[in-house]
C-alpha cells in the first residue's frame, strides 16, 4: 500500500508525511513537482494518488488509473482541480482535506483591517520615509457593515471574530446557520452587495459560484465597497474587478487566491516574467493587496491536510466510512 505525493513541499509537508507514514504503516513515493507528462510513472505501483490544487486533466486520471490507481486524496480543502466526473467513471474516490477554521479566519480579519487602515500605502511610504498623512486616513471597523458571503466552517469564525468589534454584520448562505444569527443578520444576496462597506467571501468553488462576483454584482455595491477573498479565486470575475477598481466602484481588494493561479502561487519566479494579464493589472492598483494563497498557511493546518490524505486511504482501504470523501 502506497501513496504518491506530488507537489510535495520538502521544507513543511515532508516531515509531516513521514510521520504519519510510519504512524499509518502506508509507504510513501514523492516529488515537488507538479504532476505532467513526464512523471506520471512515479505513480506506478501506487495505490494512491495526493495532490494539492495544480493541473490534473482527465487524460491524467486515465493514466493514473490504467496503472492501478484507486484513490485521490487532495491535500486542500479545494478539490475542484480533480475532474470528478471522469474520476467516478474510472471508479477512483476522491477525498479533500480540513483543518481549523481559525487560521483563514484570523487572516481575513487581518486582511479587512488592513484595507480599512490603508497598511499597505502606509507601510511603503514609511519605507522610504515618508512620513506625512495626507492619503493615509482610514476607516474604523467598528463604524461599518461587514458582509459574510458563505457561512460554513470558516464564514461563521469569521463572524464571530468580526462581532467583537462591533460593527453591523449581515450574511448570506444558502443554508442559514442558527449560531450564527447570534452575531449577524442573514439577508438577500442584493442586500448585502448594497449595504455592505467590506464584503469578505466565504463560498466553495462550484459551477453554481463561478464568478458569483461580477459586474453585475459590483454595480449593486455601495461606491467604494472594499472586497477580501480568502476562498477561491474563480468566485470573482477578475476582469470585472479591474473596472470596477479602475472606475472607483470598487476602492480596494485584498485577493489571498487568483482564477489563473496554478503554476504560479507557492514558486519562486524571482526574474520571471509572468504570463498573466489579470494578476499584472490588478498588482499595479496601490489599493490592492496580494498574498499569494497564505491565508490556510499555518503549522496545525499543514498537518491537519497531510494527516487527511493518509486517514483517507487507510479508512477506503478498511472499508470504513471515510469523514473525508468528496460525494459526487
Amino acid at each position: 500500500m502506497k501513496i504518491m505525493f506530488y507537489n510535495l513541499r520538502p521544507f513543511d509537508e515532508l516531515a509531516y508525511a513521514e510521520k504519519f507514514s510510519k504512524e499509518f504503516g502506508i509507504d510513501m513515493a514523492w516529488t515537488p513537482d507538479h504532476p505532467n507528462e513526464e512523471n506520471l510513472k512515479l505513480a506506478e505501483g501506487c495505490l494512491a494518488v495526493s495532490t494539492n490544487p495544480c493541473n490534473m486533466p482527465a487524460s491524467f486520471l486515465d493514466t493514473f488509473a490504467s496503472m492501478g490507481v484507486k484513490y485521490l486524496p487532495c491535500r486542500s480543502i479545494g478539490y475542484d482541480h480533480i475532474d470528478l466526473a471522469e474520476a467516478a467513471k474510472l471508479g477512483m474516490k476522491v477525498s479533500n482535506s480540513s483543518y481549523a477554521p481559525g487560521g483563514v479566519a484570523n487572516y481575513t480579519v487581518m486582511l479587512i483591517l488592513m484595507l480599512l487602515r490603508k497598511f499597505i500605502p502606509i507601510y511603503k511610504r514609511t519605507e522610504i520615509q515618508d512620513f506625512s498623512l495626507p492619503g493615509k486616513m482610514g476607516r474604523d471597523i467598528s463604524r461599518c457593515t461587514i458582509g459574510v458571503i458563505g457561512t460554513g466552517r470558516i464564514g461563521s469564525t469569521v463572524i464571530r471574530s468580526l462581532s467583537g468589534f462591533g460593527c453591523r454584520i449581515l450574511a448570506y448562505d444558502l443554508y442559514p446557520n442558527d449560531t450564527v444569527k447570534q452575531y449577524a443578520e442573514y439577508v438577500s444576496m442584493d442586500q448585502l452587495l448594497a449595504q455592505s462597506d467590506v464584503i469578505t467571501l466565504h463560498a466553495p468553488a462550484t459551477k453554481e459560484n463561478y464568478h458569483m462576483i461580477d459586474e453585475k454584482a459590483f454595480s449593486k455595491c455601495k461606491k467604494g465597497v472594499l472586497f477580501v477573498n480568502a476562498a477561491r479565486g474563480s468566485l470573482i470575475d477578475s476582469d470585472a474587478l479591474i473596472r470596477a477598481l479602475e472606475s472607483g466602484q470598487v476602492g480596494g481588494a485584498a485577493l489571498d487566491v487568483l482564477e489563473d493561479e496554478n503554476g504560479l502561487y507557492y514558486y519562486n519566479r524571482l526574474g520571471d516574467v509572468i504570463r498573466n494579464d489579470e494578476m499584472s493589472i490588478l498588482r499595479s492598483f496601490p489599493n490592492v493587496v496580494f498574498s499569494a494563497h497564505t491565508a490556510f498557511y499555518t503549522d496545525d493546518a499543514v498537518e491537519s491536510m497531510v494527516r487527511a490524505a493518509f486517514e483517507s486511504v487507510d479508512c477506503w482501504v478498511k472499508g470504513v466510512k471515510n469523514p473525508h470523501e468528496v460525494r459526487l
